[in-house]
């Protein structure tokens, strides 16, 4: 196998731990903030992170005018949009919930690469994807076929799912951005700083400056924990690796390792929230991880 497709697989695998860990983080960290504060403060933890990056190394901008463009609107959708979403919808709904929906995330993803960046999807791409999707199914559905679902759950479902369309969007802006020659870290860290930019005027006038402040003095050292998960580890770092592991392979390559993310989101929820760890989670788990390895083994050589 080509070592930078090797390179690439490695990167989102990696992510995918990141990312399948930040559902139960999202999940404890909202029971005690609420959504606004939670993303915030997120954003100025990254922000600073970024503005040391871009202190260190420098910062290069593109000089075309629609690429600047287009990295200005990347930057809207990848932060306050996705994850505003993202973070509105979790509080409004279960882990689980959450995790089902999510499993469109991947459909979405191959769609976007194929209709709109003319991506090529072998047959072995989309048996192993169905298989994935089939086995990340079983995984969601198991655990909420027998729940009803309120109208606050019903809100937070579709939140969720907007929030899953702007990423589809966010994967056809940054492929397009580093064919023009975009850095994977300038892409990341920028999302950032416009993300707390954006959000910041959005909490203060909602609620005021006092209630913007108001973490600092009441939020215990779980929250801030959780916080700075979800901004060092789950935000400057993961971006930054996902961006480059999605630079040498195309987008219905790098969905299926997003099938991942129910796997342990599914674990962490049974040892941190108490879920029940049932056979139908272990068996959608493994279907999923088989799914994964046919769609991205190619018996074709790549260059």
């Amino acid at each position: 196998m080509n070592p930078h497709r090797l390179k690439a697989y490695f990167l989102l695998l990696i992510v995918a731990v990141i990312w399948g860990i930040a559902g139960p983080v999202i999940k404890i960290t909202l029971g005690k903030i609420p959504p606004d504060l939670f993303i915030l403060y997120r954003f100025f933890i990254s922000g600073i992170l970024a503005i040391l990056f871009f202190a260190i190394s420098g910062i290069k901008l593109p000089k075309d005018k629609s690429t600047l463009i287009q990295l200005f609107v990347y930057c809207i959708f990848n932060s306050s949009i996705t994850l505003g979403l993202l973070f509105w919808g979790t509080s409004k709904t279960s882990l689980l919930d959450m995790s089902l929906i999510s499993l469109f995330g991947p459909l979405l993803l191959v769609a976007a690469g194929y209709f709109f960046l003319k991506d090529r999807i072998t047959k072995r791409e989309k048996i192993g994807t169905l298989i994935a999707f089939i086995g990340a199914l079983i995984i969601g559905t198991s655990p909420i076929i027998n729940t009803s679902s309120s109208d606050g759950k019903l809100l937070g479902n579709i939140l969720i799912f907007l929030s899953l369309l702007s990423s589809a969007a966010c994967g056809i802006l940054v492929k397009k951005l580093m064919k023009n020659g975009v850095a994977p870290t300038l892409l990341a860290n920028l999302s950032f700083v416009v993300g707390f930019l954006t959000i910041l005027p959005f909490v203060i006038i909602k609620s005021g400056i006092s209630y913007s402040l108001s973490p600092l003095g009441s939020a215990d050292f779980g929250v801030w924990l959780g916080i700075a998960y979800m901004a060092i580890i789950s935000g400057n770092i993961a971006y930054i690796l996902n961006n480059m592991g999605q630079k040498t392979i195309e987008l219905s390559e790098a969905a299926p390792f997003a099938y991942l993310y129910p796997i342990f989101s599914a674990i962490l929820a049974v040892i941190l929230l108490g879920d029940k760890l049932t056979t139908p989670i272990v068996f959608g788990s493994l279907i999923t991880l088989i799914g994964v390895v046919i769609a991205e083994t190619k018996k074709r050589r790549y260059t």
